[in-house]
């Protein structure tokens, strides 16, 4: 089990450069565990793919129906203390904080590709490529 972040989603689930990266992690470990906020921040990175007209409403409603069908029942509500505790502890924001938070709460890792949180919470998560690896 590992935790994952918008970021990740987005990348298994909107092709791009990353998405390869996150298709070998999925097939590392697919059990994958996120927080509910994952929801809001994922339509958010839609609506700009759609705005944009890199993404069409279709190809939107798709994405959004696979991540949240694949995300189904591995979602987690955290505490506010959790939480406010590792945005006392770094200057990431606190959405960030959600999801190491929660890797911390479970024991496992955060897989991110975000250099702040990477930097600032070494010991809970490990960058995406490095998680994937090369085969």
């Amino acid at each position: 089990m590992i935790v994952v972040d918008v970021n990740t989603i987005a990348y298994l689930w909107i092709p791009g450069e990353m998405t390869k990266f996150a298709e070998r992690a999925l097939e590392k470990d697919p059990y994958w565990v996120t927080t509910f906020l994952w929801r809001s921040e994922f339509r958010n990175i839609l609506a700009g793919y759609l705005r944009r007209g890199d993404l069409n409403s279709s190809s939107v409603a798709c994405c959004h129906n696979g991540a949240e069908s694949q995300l189904a029942g591995h979602e987690y509500l955290i505490p506010s203390p959790l939480v406010i505790k590792k945005v006392t502890d770094s200057t990431c924001s606190a959405y960030d904080c959600e999801y190491v938070a929660l890797a911390e709460d479970l024991n496992t890792m955060l897989v991110t590709s975000d250099k702040q949180i990477l930097d600032q919470f070494p010991e809970l998560t490990i960058d995406l490529k490095d998680f994937a690896g090369t085969t």
